[in-house]
């Protein structure tokens, strides 16, 4: 007996749209996999958001039509941005971590719905072997029979031995990208080096928040600062719209009051008593850039409502202004606290910590902080030495003071 057949595809909101007759005269992703004889679906699982029942329902009655043979299952997901790799990425993790895959069923993922995001996902988690499936892309026909509803259809083979060298320049710009982050972080600490590691993945794939959890002299500020440099680097090779540009840094613990506001999110002239002069504020400055909060648990709960807003809506009123401040920029935070309890003692907001908290990392230890300083305070003194002729043996004393540190 032979196997049987099932797809697994987003909705398309926007291909697979259509409420009235005259969508049976147009191609539909989804629909048209129903449509071809040679390609015999037994399950047709379908994600979607909750507000696209509607559309779900027409495509579930559409597939029943022309394939009754087939079953449809819809799956419920909830995701905060389309566009957000993280957040698709989780989601979709979850979804394949929680999926009945069956021996005796062959799966097919369907790519042609959902965003480039969600097709960039699918197939990290086919080739990382999460989801035991090949992948079928749909097309409607070429021209004149565009309008065709069965259109075209490609399974797409996944055998990686074709791609060897595709996966050598992976190799060579991940090493790459793992030598600008240690440049400056020189340690002996294995489980700093992992951070460093983990950071990495992460930093030159997501432009998604993240967030340094440690305490003060842990090398939050300066492990920034590298994190800054690699995203840029990142950027900067891949030639695209998706630049860096400046880097941003404040001690959030420094900000009190209207003080915080104006510094933050700028002020117009005659915004409160001594306000001379308009301020753009620092989210302003960071606009096309990286700003990075440093110790973000002392803001406080009006600031952080404000630095909310701008994430999520990417605009901000300056203290005294009625006109939004349009910005698009990269945030990293770095806190001392614990932000969980914060937010449970009501010293910090739950929504934004939870924005704040899709990558978090972890300096353990401010014994990791030395470790990061101390080699770099040589490198410099090394430097000093090259350029005055001393004769001091600095990687003597490196190696003495390192072993202490051990």
């Amino acid at each position: 007996m032979s196997n049987k057949t099932a797809v697994i595809g987003f909705l398309g909101t926007t291909l697979d749209n259509g409420f009235n007759d005259k969508r049976w005269q147009r191609w539909r992703p989804t629909v048209s996999l129903g449509l071809h004889d040679e390609l015999l679906v037994d399950e047709l699982h379908i994600l979607y958001s909750k507000r696209d029942k509607r559309l779900f329902k027409i495509i579930v009655d559409d597939v029943a039509q022309i394939s009754p043979n087939t079953t449809v299952i819809g799956h419920h997901v909830a995701l905060t941005s389309p566009w957000d790799f993280a957040d698709v990425y989780a989601e979709l993790y979850d979804f394949a971590a929680g999926f009945d895959f069956q021996d005796s069923t062959d799966y097919l993922l369907h790519l042609t719905t959902g965003t480039h995001v969600a097709q960039i996902c699918w197939f990290l988690l086919v080739e990382a072997g999460f989801i035991p499936a090949d992948l079928i892309q749909t097309s409607p026909c070429s021209r004149p029979d565009q309008a065709d509803p069965q259109g075209r259809y490609q399974v797409i083979d996944l055998d990686v031995s074709r791609y060897d060298g595709l996966r050598e320049r992976f190799e060579a710009e991940k090493q790459q990208h793992w030598q600008t982050l240690q440049a400056n972080l020189v340690t002996q600490n294995a489980a700093y080096q992992k951070l460093i590691s983990d950071i990495e993945k992460v930093a030159t794939r997501s432009t998604a928040p993240i967030l340094l959890m440690g305490a003060t002299g842990a090398g939050k500020s300066q492990l920034a600062g590298q994190i800054y440099a690699l995203k840029k680097a990142k950027a900067s090779s891949t030639q695209g719209k998706n630049t860096l540009d400046i880097f941003v840094e404040v001690n959030c613990a420094t900000l009190r009051g209207d003080t915080a506001m104006s510094v933050l999110f700028g002020h117009v002239k005659g915004a409160f008593t001594g306000a001379a002069t308009s301020r753009d504020g620092l989210l302003k400055s960071a606009d096309g850039g990286l700003l990075f909060l440093d110790e973000i648990g002392e803001l406080g709960l009006d600031e952080q409502a404000m630095l909310l807003t701008a994430l999520e809506e990417q605009c901000f009123y300056p203290l005294g202004s009625d006109t939004p401040i349009s910005v698009s920029f990269q945030l990293m935070a770095g806190t001392n606290k614990d932000l969980r309890q914060a937010v449970a003692n009501g010293e910090f907001r739950a929504d934004l910590f939870a924005r704040l908290n899709t990558w978090t990392f972890f300096c353990h230890h401010s014994k990791i902080g030395w470790r990061i300083y101390l080699p770099i305070s040589i490198m410099n003194w090394r430097a000093w030495a090259a350029s005055s002729s001393s004769t001091i043996d600095l990687p003597q004393k490196q190696d003495s003071v390192m072993k202490l540190l051990q």
